[in-house]
């Protein structure tokens, strides 16, 4: 049946308000505008981020349709649209390339100013493409994955390989490119050094795979949580530490066991003290701290400043640096030549209404990425 330039009526998974869990709506999905593309989700992947929208972490207008991490096909274009057609696989982009703004047209930068991180919740004209129950419901960081047909603008969609398969490429959309890019284009690590990854969930995992790939020589993976160990061994950390497990602060730790040889550090929990205790955990002249993890929204960060007038340098990281409709074509090329390997970040697939399910495990800490299909 043409659906194009009608209303969709389909399942979503809406936030009504803070604290609550998200639950399964039908909802209706207006067709395209100028420059908006529609899109068939196929596989979306549960984020701590989507996570983070219903406790107040992640700024977000309520009510909401979540996720951001997903592959798709596009079922229709609006009018000006010329870089994707209907029937192309796609990923949509949470970290949009809209070409025409300071940072698209730098080649230093990535953090396109459509990118909605404080929860506008709305396209560019200022309205929303969802209503339920008679009701405007609001976008999630540009793409409101949790539905079975999302509207976007069309700097916030790439086209990918059709033959990608889209449980495993959905990670492209969030994951696995930030982490990875985080050590291959923001820390930009070395040949021989050694790094340390704090928190070794999808985005942490993803980390380790950079590292590896860069020719780190020691891959040093921290959790609370020794179940992630595993995994993190077999994506190439050489070593898993619990800082549980010591009554010295972590940095002390890390400088024994290494000979204080880190250089570089990664912070992937979004944990304001862990943020601190990765930037003391690098070499004190010449290392180098990466901030990855989302902030809580509205907080604030303390730290003594002579952890950085020695030397460190301390940066932070947007969607791994990737210029996203440049770069995730080539990323996603990159995983079909099996440069990398991608399952062991996924733990669970589960059918889209089973979606509680999945946060439950989530926040159990029984999960790494689970990926819902449609």
């Amino acid at each position: 049946m043409n659906t194009s330039g009608k209303v969709i009526k389909c399942k979503a998974a809406v936030l009504w308000g803070l604290k609550q869990p998200y639950s399964i709506e039908e909802v209706e999905v207006a067709p395209p505008k100028a420059h908006e593309v529609r899109i068939k989700i196929l596989a979306t992947s549960i984020c701590r981020t989507d996570n983070n929208a219903s406790t107040g972490a992640m700024p977000a207008k309520f009510p909401v349709i979540g996720g951001h991490e997903a592959t798709g096909i596009v079922e229709s274009i609006g009018e000006g649209v010329t870089t994707v057609k209907p029937g192309d696989k796609v990923i949509p982009l949470a970290v949009p390339q809209c070409g025409f703004c300071s940072a698209c047209i730098s080649p230093k930068s990535n953090f396109c100013e459509k990118i909605d991180i404080t929860g506008k919740g709305v396209l560019s004209d200022g309205t929303s493409r969802f209503t339920c129950k008679g009701k405007p419901v609001y976008h999630f960081m540009n793409t409101s994955t949790f539905s079975e047909y999302t509207v976007v603008e069309e700097g916030a969609v790439v086209k990918i390989d059709a033959s990608a398969p889209p449980e495993k490429v959905c990670l492209m959309g969030c994951a696995f490119s930030t982490g990875y890019g985080a050590a291959i284009n923001t820390g930009k690590v070395t040949r021989g050094s050694t790094c340390a990854i704090f928190g070794l969930g999808g985005v942490g995992l993803s980390i380790i795979i950079g590292c590896k790939v860069a020719g780190a020589s020691r891959i040093i993976g921290i959790d609370i949580n020794p179940s992630k160990f595993e995994r993190a061994k077999a994506v190439g950390a050489t070593e898993c530490i619990n800082p549980k497990d010591y009554t010295k602060p972590i940095n002390e730790v890390l400088k024994e066991i290494t000979g204080d040889s880190v250089e570089f550090t990664f912070e992937a929990t979004g944990n304001l003290d862990t943020m601190v205790d990765a930037l003391a955990s690098c070499h004190m002249n010449y290392g180098t701290s990466v901030v990855v993890g989302d902030p809580p929204a509205s907080k604030m960060l303390t730290y003594d400043p002579l952890l950085v007038f020695t030397g460190r340098t301390w940066k932070g990281c947007i969607f791994g640096g990737w210029k996203t409709r440049n770069d995730l074509p080539k990323l996603v090329a990159d995983y079909m030549a099996k440069k990398f390997d991608l399952d062991h970040l996924i733990t669970h697939v589960l059918p889209f209404n089973k979606i509680r399910d999945g946060f439950d495990m989530l926040n159990k800490g029984e999960s790494i990425r689970t990926v819902l299909t449609f």
